[in-house]
């Protein structure tokens, strides 16, 4: 019988009315967009296409996206907006959809390209880690999990599934869960590991308050895994707790 166990961080329609310019074709007889608006998005793709998103603040960035969703109107407030509500560019892009509808200016039209966003940087970031070994795409494994993981506002478990020779076979979301624990499956991660035909094992968790320092939950749950994968012969490599900006692993920190 499975065990299920919470791996729990420490306590700690479319736009509104008047909103939504439509991103096809204005109505016959529409107002052009003004030129000042036309210039500063000119400006701004200029700055981009010249140095890169880097110098750019997270408001300008997120400006960039939401001109597609907004052809003929000034974004710069919105951006602003979501911004302040959310904290920064990542967290905007992985907020709930509910979440986002709630800031006054964004409809489907909003969510949809900032999903997009957040879809094509996942998928570029995974596409990094499988099928490459695990030891030489070490950073790119972190940065794939902080891409995916980082700024969500709920707890999230995936294991990383390697072969014998230690390649990345599949990476796969094992549970979802609150903002301070998510329930794990021990019996589960082993036995879709021998699914997979897998030799070893990752785990990885976010914790939504930034603070990657793990639990006693966290320990115990890693615990009884690596015990489940060390009877069936599966090697537990690492357990990493992804927080905002870094992230904590159990091997290093000699918990594993």
């Amino acid at each position: 019988m499975s065990r299920i166990n919470h791996m729990a961080e420490a306590p700690l329609p479319f736009f509104d009315a008047g909103d939504e310019t439509p991103v096809i074709a204005s109505p016959k007889g529409a107002a052009p967009t003004p030129s000042y608006l036309k210039d500063h998005r000119a400006r701004l793709r200029e700055r981009f296409m010249a140095g890169g998103a880097s110098p750019m603040p997270d408001y300008e960035l997120l400006e960039l996206v939401l001109f597609r969703a907004i052809p003929r109107q000034d974004v710069k407030p919105l951006a602003r907006r979501l911004i302040e509500t959310f904290g920064d560019f990542g967290r905007v892009l992985t907020a709930n959809p509910s979440k986002l509808k709630e800031v006054k200016g964004v409809g489907d039209a909003v969510v949809i390209e900032l999903k997009v966003v957040e879809a094509a940087a996942g998928r570029l970031a995974r596409a990094k880690v499988i099928q490459r070994h695990v030891i030489s795409s070490w950073d790119a494994v972190l940065d794939y999990c902080h891409t995916v993981m980082a700024h969500r506002e709920t707890e999230q478990f995936r294991v990383l599934f390697l072969d014998r020779k230690n390649v990345v076979i599949a990476d796969e979301e094992q549970a979802k869960g609150t903002v301070d624990h998510v329930p794990v499956y021990p019996r589960e991660v082993v036995k879709r590991a021998l699914e997979l035909n897998a030799s070893a094992l990752i785990l990885v968790h976010n914790h939504p308050s930034g603070d990657p320092t793990p639990s006693e939950a966290d320990i115990a749950i890693t615990r009884q895994i690596e015990d489940a994968a060390t009877v069936l012969g599966l090697t537990l490599h690492d357990h990493l707790i992804i927080g905002k900006s870094t992230e904590l692993s159990f091997r290093a920190e000699g918990l594993i």
